[in-house]
């Protein structure tokens, strides 16, 4: 049988996608991915087939940097930089107006290349990132059955009352003002009504006779998996899910480093901590300073991941740490003591996985809510990444590092008995068979 996963031309996005695909690939099966240029090597480090699929203006091989994306999307990006720097509201405020753009990018050109790929690869079985909206539309405009990968926390599909950009819950170290609050949901909600107007009319010209979406945020395809641990999910939210499956996590494998495996040879059984914000955080440099600051007040060692923060303004780290733009997370993880992160989803569920506490620093979009469930699983506290002193930041890590690890352990034994290579496997095999 042949595999089609189909995933916007990102290292994030793409990555758990094709961890999930290898359950095709390990039995035989022919996987095919349909991505961008960036994100190629990565195809190619799989095994995979590749062919060429845009489903945006962006893209990121691993490490993003303004100068380097094409022009509207560096300005773009350069603005929602700015926005973390002045505070949660305000960037999700500012994600929630550029939405339109960032995940409708020419729906009607962009579906029918989708379908052209589904054509010619001959799919028995399609993987689609919940995010790619124009690949959704696509499949569901030709009627095409697949599986519906929610890659971050649950809340990206909204239910009930909820909004699609406005959080549902939030972590007990952010108070924001009621007023602010109230606008950033009425511009959500402006946002919902302009998103799901745009879907219906391009869905309407590449099938007349599809049903409009009363909200398109809130739509799904016919097979619904959450690349998320039903551990750390809400379980009255989760009561008002559609029928769906939760796969736990999507922990790739990763290919030897020399330095890595010489620096944790000699580093043996001393505790360490992983320092982390992402591809795209990792530009607050000014906040990952802080970090380390704290980090060197405890007097621990550290592996950190600058990315594309500038390394200068990190100040003065000490010469037994492990620092480079990109790290190898997963093997990181396997040897760290406590993991700092700015909570995107492959972190939290790549560190709960391995058992590892968090101390999760959030900036932007479901990384709120995400922090939230960490603080509520007891696997993991959360600061403010704005306001934390280094003080503050010290007394946490300080904390996280002397406490008991008996949730972290027992969640994370549950989540390795059974990988989420083989859940999204079983779940797609009974779909089609």
């Amino acid at each position: 049988m042949t595999l089609l996963v189909i995933s916007p031309d990102y290292a994030s996005h793409l990555l758990p996608l094709a961890t999930l695909a290898t359950a095709w690939r390990d039995r035989g099966e022919r996987v095919v991915v349909a991505t961008g240029e960036a994100t190629a090597s990565i195809v190619a480090s799989f095994g995979f087939e590749r062919v060429e699929l845009r489903l945006g203006r962006g893209s990121n091989p691993g490490t993003i940097r303004a100068e380097e994306q094409p022009e509207e999307e560096d300005d773009s990006l350069r603005g929602f930089f700015e926005a973390t720097r002045r505070g949660m509201v305000p960037t999700l405020a500012y994600q929630a107006q550029e939405r339109l753009t960032d995940l409708m990018w020419q729906p009607v050109e962009t579906a029918r290349a989708v379908q052209d790929v589904v054509h010619s690869v001959g799919a028995d079985a399609i993987l689609v990132d919940h995010l790619a909206f124009s690949a959704r539309l696509a499949l569901d405009a030709a009627r095409v059955p697949y599986a519906d990968v929610v890659l971050g926390h649950p809340s990206a599909l909204p239910v009930g009352d909820e909004l699609y950009g406005f959080p549902p819950e939030w972590p007990d170290a952010f108070a924001p003002d009621p007023q602010q609050l109230a606008e950033l949901r009425a511009l959500c909600a402006r946002v919902s009504v302009n998103f799901t107007a745009e879907w219906n009319s391009a869905l309407a010209e590449l099938d007349p006779l599809a049903s409009p979406s009363a909200d398109a945020f809130a739509g799904h395809g016919p097979l619904l998996l959450f690349n998320y641990p039903r551990e750390l999910a809400d379980p009255g939210r989760e009561r008002m899910l559609p029928p769906h499956a939760f796969l736990g996590s999507a922990v790739r494998g990763e290919a030897p480093d020399p330095e890595v495996d010489a620096w944790l040879a000699a580093t043996g059984d001393v505790p360490f901590v992983y320092l982390s914000f992402g591809s795209f955080l990792s530009v607050r440099g000014d906040v990952l300073a802080r970090v380390c600051a704290a980090i060197r007040a405890v007097g621990v060692r550290a592996a950190v991941a600058v990315g594309s923060a500038d390394r200068a303004d990190l100040g003065e780290l000490p010469g037994d740490w492990l620092v480079r733009e990109f790290l190898p997370q997963v093997t990181l993880l396997g040897r760290a003591a406590l993991a700092v992160t700015h909570g995107g989803n492959n972190s939290v569920t790549e560190a709960v996985t391995a058992g590892v506490p968090m101390l999760v620093l959030p900036f932007s979009t479901d990384q709120f809510a995400g922090a939230r469930a960490v603080q509520r699983a007891g696997v993991g506290e959360v600061l403010d990444p704005n306001g934390a002193t280094v003080e503050q930041l010290e007394a946490a890590l300080r904390q996280l590092l002397s406490a008991d690890r008996t949730r972290s352990q027992t969640l994370a034994a549950s989540l390795q008995e059974t990988p989420g290579r083989e859940r999204a496997f079983a779940a797609l095999s009974s779909s089609t068979s």
